[in-house]
């Protein structure tokens, strides 16, 4: 007589995989974020003085530029997309494709971003960098497509990153152009010892918290119709931790900066009673 099993937690929760989870562009994507941390560790051992960097101004340093770099390498390609890579609007998978706004830089017959480059076309057009933003051949082409083939990664948890979303854009144009920079003063000060430091990160900071609930409030209001939360890969790696960083560890900046700044102004308090005193 045959016999069932009911299936293994293991077999559950493989289940839950995306199709995709092990392809080589995930890989790659998911490994370039780990390659940017060992990065900013990597110069902060070059920038800083072991006898003189605390632990937590340590952390700070790494964390500022693995921001930096984050928002000059991945977020600047965004926007390189964004700008530079088009197609045909007819040409993508109309299931697929994410309509650029009306008349975005002033055309109505194209769509920009990472899908001109990556997206999946319809039956008998090729896409590719030629195509959707000449950018010619070699080494060039390679990285416009890798970026392209990154984005559309993460695309798969929020849609709106294949494309153009105004909201995203207008964003990340001041988190690339603004406090991309910002972040490096932050690691220059940091390395200098200078206090000036804390007053700066307290801005990046605030500004980056803010720009994550102006990402998601938008979505959130109309019912997250872009964003894939059907299994916990998109929904916790790439939707909940990728982007819960950017506004926890910003607090912690926050916190820690902030003491500094109340740590000095209670030095000067207590100097100013002592001089009252005499």
């Amino acid at each position: 007589m045959a016999s069932t099993t009911a299936p293994s937690s293991l077999e559950s929760f493989l289940s839950t995989l995306p199709p995709d989870l092990f392809d080589q562009t995930t890989l790659i994507s998911l490994a370039s974020t780990v390659a940017i941390l060992l990065a900013a560790y990597s110069l902060s051992r070059v920038a800083l003085d072991p006898k003189t960097t605390t632990s937590r101004y340590r952390f700070l340093f790494i964390w500022h530029a693995f921001d930096a770099l984050i928002h000059f390498c991945l977020e600047g390609s965004f926007l390189y997309h964004c700008f530079f890579s088009s197609a045909p609007l007819g040409h993508l998978d109309p299931k697929e494709v994410f309509v650029d706004p009306y008349n975005y830089l002033g055309r109505i017959d194209k769509v920009h971003g990472a899908q001109a480059v990556a997206g999946r076309f319809v039956d008998g057009v090729v896409g590719g960098p030629a195509k959707a933003g000449d950018v010619g051949g070699g080494l060039l082409e390679k990285v416009v497509r890798g970026t392209a083939e990154l984005w559309m990664v993460y695309a798969k948890a929020d849609k709106r990153w294949a494309g153009v979303d105004l909201s995203v854009v207008s964003l990340e144009l001041l988190t690339v152009l603004v406090v991309g920079p910002l972040a490096c003063w932050v690691c220059y000060d940091i390395a200098k010892k200078n206090s000036r430091v804390n007053i700066v990160m307290i801005m990046i900071a605030t500004a980056e918290i803010y720009g994550g609930w102006m990402t998601f409030c938008p979505e959130w209001l109309v019912g997250s119709v872009n964003l894939d939360t059907s299994n916990w890969m998109y929904l916790w790696l790439y939707l909940a931790f990728f982007n819960g960083l950017w506004v926890v560890i910003p607090a912690y900046v926050i916190y820690v900066a902030s003491g500094e700044i109340m740590g000095a102004f209670k030095v000067r308090d207590a100097a100013a009673k002592a001089k009252k005193s005499l």
